[in-house]
C-alpha cells in the first residue's frame, strides 16, 4: 500500500517581532518530526504549507500553537500519495505574502470573511465586483464564474491593478478570493486603507470552498493551482490532472500535454520555441534523475515550484 502524506496549510497574521528567532527552533522541530515544506516567517506572522507523517505534523503544529498568538490558528489538512515537497525551507521575509507595502496590516484591519456555504449567494449580488487575487499562471488553471483576472505575475502588482483598473469601476462592493485565503485577506486590508467600505473575502480560500461545497452547486470552473508538487486539486481536494512544465514552470492542462511542443520534463507550447538545445539537454538530464530517484523511492530536488509572491 502506498504511503500517504499529511499535507497542512496554515497562516496567521499577528504581531511577531521575534520571528527570526523561530527559524532554528522550527528547523529543529521539523527534523525531529519528519516535516518537509515551505514556511515563511515575518514580523506580520506566519504562512506555510508542510507535509509529513500524520503524527509528526500533529506534533509540529502543537509546538507552534503553544504560542498564544497562534493557539487558534486555523489549518487545512488533506492526504496525498504524491510527494509534495523534497525538503523543508524556512524563509525570513519582510512580509508573509509580499504586497510591497509593510504598512498594510490585516491583523489591524481586514474585510469581512465569507463562509464557503454563503459564497454563492454573495456572487449573485449584481452590485458585487468579483476579483481573483492570484497570479496569471494560477488563474489559467481555473477560477470562479465571472471573476475579474488582474493579469498579475506577482502579488506586488495588486496595488497597480487597483489604481489603474478597480478604482475606475463604478461598483464599490468587492469580493475577493485566492488559494488559501492569505492574499485576498491582505488585499482586503489594502482596499479598506484605500477608501473602500464594503470588502469581502472567501474564508479559507478556494481550498475551503472545494472541500465544503458540493460540486453540483459549485461556481468554480477548472482546477486549483497549488505551490507544491501536487500542482493542482479539484473538488473534495482530490489531486488534479495538471502538470508543471520544467522549462517555464507554467501549469499544463490536457490540451498542452497533447501538443507536439510538449516534452515531459523539458518544454511546453508556452516555452518550447525559447529553449536552445543546450537548455533542452540539461532539462532532459534533470528529468531523468528525478525519474531514477522516484524508482529508488529516494528524494530528488526535482522541479522548482513557483514562489508565492
Amino acid at each position: 500500500m502506498t504511503e500517504q502524506h499529511s499535507i497542512l496549510t496554515f497562516y496567521q497574521f499577528a504581531d511577531f517581532p521575534e520571528f527570526e528567532d523561530w527559524k532554528p527552533k522550527l528547523a529543529d522541530f521539523g527534523e525531529k518530526h519528519g516535516i518537509l515544506g515551505t514556511i515563511i516567517l515575518a514580523s506580520e506572522g506566519i504562512n506555510a504549507t508542510i507535509s509529513g507523517p500524520e503524527k509528526g505534523v500533529e506534533r509540529f503544529m502543537k509546538e507552534i500553537r503553544n504560542d498564544p498568538r497562534f493557539s487558534k490558528m486555523p489549518s487545512r489538512e488533506c492526504l496525498s500519495e504524491r510527494t509534495t515537497f523534497y525538503r523543508l525551507r524556512i524563509n525570513l521575509r519582510k512580509e508573509i505574502v509580499t504586497l510591497g507595502d509593510p504598512s498594510i496590516s490585516p491583523a489591524k484591519v481586514a474585510g469581512k470573511y465569507v463562509e464557503p456555504e454563503d459564497w454563492n449567494d454573495l456572487l449573485e449580488d449584481p452590485d458585487v465586483i468579483l476579483v481573483d487575487t492570484r497570479n496569471d499562471y494560477e488563474v489559467a488553471l481555473g477560477t470562479f464564474d465571472g471573476a475579474q483576472d488582474p493579469n498579475t505575475q506577482t502579488f506586488r502588482q495588486w496595488p497597480k491593478f487597483v489604481e489603474e483598473n478597480l478604482k475606475k469601476q463604478d461598483k464599490r462592493k468587492v469580493a475577493m478570493f485566492c488559494t488559501g485565503g492569505i492574499r485576498c485577506e491582505k488585499a482586503s486590508s489594502h482596499l479598506l486603507e484605500n477608501g473602500y467600505d464594503e470588502v469581502y473575502h472567501l474564508k479559507g480560500g478556494i481550498l475551503n470552498y472545494l472541500e465544503k461545497v458540493d460540486p453540483d452547486q459549485s461556481k468554480w470552473k477548472g482546477e486549483c493551482f497549488l505551490f507544491d508538487h501536487r500542482v493542482s486539486v479539484t473538488h473534495g481536494l482530490k489531486d488534479g490532472e495538471a502538470k508543471l512544465c520544467f522549462g517555464c514552470r507554467w501549469p499544463l492542462q490536457k490540451d498542452d500535454l497533447r501538443s507536439p511542443q510538449y516534452e515531459e520534463g523539458v518544454s511546453c507550447p508556452r516555452c518550447s520555441s525559447s529553449l536552445n538545445e543546450e537548455k533542452r539537454e540539461s532539462l532532459r538530464e534533470r528529468h531523468k534523475q528525478v525519474r531514477l530517484a522516484e524508482k529508488r523511492k529516494s528524494s530528488h530536488i526535482g522541479q522548482k515550484m513557483p514562489d508565492l509572491v
